[in-house]
């Protein structure tokens, strides 16, 4: 029936729409690890939506301001170990405002896709489809704003370990991330309108709930192994950490020495591995090409380097002759973590905390990936492995299987490197590929194609991993339609809502 004057109205009064926000963002916050309750994502979207329906514009940013202020502060409160309260109060704030402000136009959606559709099919279809768009376009916007945005909290990366994880590699994280806002939203109309009376309401759910529990992996081609060994010296890599000279590499070889004599064909050391610019350090250079002949293999190591009066942060292919000019520059270097934008404004405001960050790393603009005796290698480092470009570039350039180097050790004690381990999973389920995640400090694993363990490293432990990886040739449907997914959800969402504001303006 059309809607009514009253079914305009907030489900929940706003002052029990507020601590509903609350409770959903704790909810989804225990969806991501280290909890990594995958279910909870689903109630923690509904209380969402739920206190989202029928708000005006400033109640919605009240309600908005609550789940992405507490969201975040939860999610993200590893970033204060080091650095204190004041890093991790402007992040979580300044990702709950940009949260809050996107969340608004979801509101309106529930304001004028009724008005003006006003039948029932379009109530139960048409508006938790143009819902669960507008979500995925506040993904992207909370990712790619400002500095290149935080694409951290994703709601499909919360899926790692859940059944619907093989969704990724046919349509994305971004179309995962649809398909659970739109179930949901689906089932609160399914409620609103007393749809269970009248049984052919009820298909449309169970369809999205069959699919979205038995969709298989994407098919790729396996085209043999490589017999990776990867590193976690557990050296002081922090960035406060007291070190001497060598100490990086000293912690790598020590942990490497086990493998000597093993049958080798790439050893993998994390981000932060090396102490110096191998490039512009001869005894550094002597020392790697000394572990590469006694392994009998290329090294792939990491450190800061510089190349005409600038800085980056370099994963380099070392040989036993040297490097072999094989070098990959991290694309999304941390703003205010690796360099500061606009140094002067916000050097004024905590001139204390910016002077601590005194080298700025430039973006890379090298492709991230490596060939290795025929075998190209895809990788990302640190952060990196949350952003779509730099893993659909290394599958456009054919990577047969995945590495993803990082530095944890700003974070011990923290759920920190147990978040970024589950998207180098859903990134083996998305690409169709295994890979090798490995950190200074932990957690480090390989990780098959399918999203499952081959081997792990504890944090805080030095150690080694050898196992014979699985290659794969082939793009997953994932890889391809993923990102035109994700901009179609993002202009449709706003060009439904736009049209329905037209629409119902008229009506």
């Amino acid at each position: 029936m059309p809607d009514s004057p009253a079914r305009q109205r907030p489900l929940l009064p706003l002052s029990l729409a507020l601590p509903v926000a609350a409770l959903a963002a704790l909810l989804m916050n225990l969806s991501y690890p280290d909890a990594a309750v995958w279910a909870l994502a689903f109630p923690a979207t509904a209380l969402l939506l739920v206190a989202l329906i029928g708000r005006r514009v400033g109640g919605a940013l009240a309600v908005g301001l609550v789940y992405g202020v507490i969201f975040f502060g939860l999610l993200v409160s590893f970033t204060s170990r080091y650095l204190g309260p004041l890093p991790w109060a402007a992040l979580s704030v300044l990702e709950g405002v940009l949260t809050a402000v996107a969340l608004i136009l979801i509101t309106l959606a529930y304001r004028w896709i009724p008005t003006a559709f006003p039948g029932a099919w379009a109530r139960l279809l048409l508006l938790p489809a143009v819902v669960a768009a507008l979500w995925v376009g506040r993904e992207v916007f909370v990712g790619s704003w400002p500095y290149g945005g935080f694409p951290w909290a994703r709601l499909g990366m919360s899926q790692t370990e859940s059944p619907l994880a093989p969704v990724t590699s046919w349509i994305g994280v971004s179309g995962l991330s649809f398909l659970m806002v739109f179930l949901v939203a689906l089932l609160i109309q399914v409620i609103r309108e007393r749809a269970w009376r009248r049984p052919t309401a009820l298909i449309a759910p169970v369809i999205v709930t069959v699919a979205l529990l038995i969709t298989p992996l994407f098919p790729t081609t396996v085209t043999g192994s490589m017999r990776i060994a990867a590193v976690q010296g557990n050296g002081p890599s922090g960035y406060f950490d007291e070190r001497q000279p060598y100490s990086l590499i000293d912690a790598q070889t020590d942990a490497t020495e086990p493998l000597y004599g093993e049958d080798v064909d790439l050893l993998v050391w994390p981000e932060g591995s090396l102490d110096f610019d191998p490039f512009q350090s001869d005894s550094l250079a002597r020392r790697m090409s000394a572990i590469t002949s006694r392994i009998g293999a290329p090294l792939l190591a990491n450190a800061a380097t510089e190349r005409e009066g600038l800085f980056y942060n370099t994963s380099l292919l070392w040989t036993e002759d040297g490097g072999d000019g094989q070098v990959h520059d991290k694309r999304h270097p941390v703003p205010f973590g690796e360099y500061v934008p606009d140094r002067a404004f916000f050097n004024a405001l905590a001139p204390d905390l910016i002077g601590l960050i005194q080298r700025e790393y430039t973006p890379g603009t090298n492709p991230p990936v490596i060939d290795v005796d025929g075998v190209r290698v895809g990788l990302a480092i640190c952060f990196d492995v949350i952003y779509d470009d730099v893993i659909s570039e290394g599958m456009a350039e054919g990577a047969e299987v995945l590495v993803f180097q990082t530095n944890n050790a700003d974070f011990r004690g923290t759920n920190e490197n147990l978040q970024q381990l589950a998207f180098a999973r859903m990134r083996a389920i998305e690409t169709g590929r295994s890979v090798v995640n490995i950190s200074t400090v932990g957690t480090s694993q390989i990780i098959r194609p399918d999203g499952s363990t081959v081997s792990s490293l504890d944090a805080g432990k030095a150690g080694a991993l050898l196992e014979d990886v699985e290659l794969r040739s082939g793009l997953t449907a994932g890889v391809v339609t993923g990102p035109w997914i994700q901009m179609l959800l993002l202009w449709g969402g706003l060009g439904a809502l736009a049209f329905g504001w037209l629409r119902a303006r008229r009506r």
